[in-house]
């Protein structure tokens, strides 16, 4: 198991292998479908994001509310495939990789090799998990999407697996 602090670095990203296990600990970054088309909403007429990019990683996630005394209630990945026509444009603005459930297109790869990004999946079913490891969580962007808003999310020991490495590498 290798344990991680975020952001990541490229010679982090180069030192992972498709399979690895691993724990983040830092700052990622949630945006599903409706997210992701306001973010390239504001890139397309060349308007700054209310958040970095650079360094980044977003979680395929919307976090559910919290109970009394949590940062996040139930916290788990979406299917990734459905963000495959942004991911090459994200991983080409400096992010550094994405978490989510389920494989992606020739593209996303591709772009992975070419940026020196990763793709960590996370496992369907494990909200719960995903949540408990949530430390602090604050809406950042597009609040009126309410759940598929951009979240920064402050998590400890969030366990993932590398998908895709920066080498082609692939679990799937």
């Amino acid at each position: 198991m290798k344990k991680l602090l975020l952001p990541l670095t490229k010679e982090d990203i180069k030192n992972l292998s498709a399979g690895d296990s691993v724990l983040l600990t830092g700052e990622i970054l949630t945006a599903r479908d409706e997210a992701h088309r306001e973010i390239f909403k504001l890139l397309d007429v060349a308007r700054p994001l209310p958040f970095e990019l650079k360094n980044a990683v977003i979680y395929y996630a919307g976090p559910c509310p919290a109970a009394p005394h949590k940062a996040s209630g139930s916290c788990g990945p979406t299917t990734s495939a459905r963000m495959e026509s942004f991911a090459p444009r994200l991983l080409e603005y400096g992010l550094n990789g994405f978490i989510g459930k389920g494989e992606m297109n020739e593209a996303t790869r591709e772009a992975l090799k070419k940026f020196t990004g990763v793709y960590f999946a996370a496992i369907g079913g494990a909200g719960a998990l995903y949540g408990n490891a949530i430390k602090k969580s604050e809406c950042i962007a597009f609040p009126e999407l309410l759940s598929e808003a951009v979240y920064r999310l402050e998590v400890k020991d969030f366990p993932v697996i590398v998908a895709y490495d920066c080498r082609g590498g692939s679990i799937y």
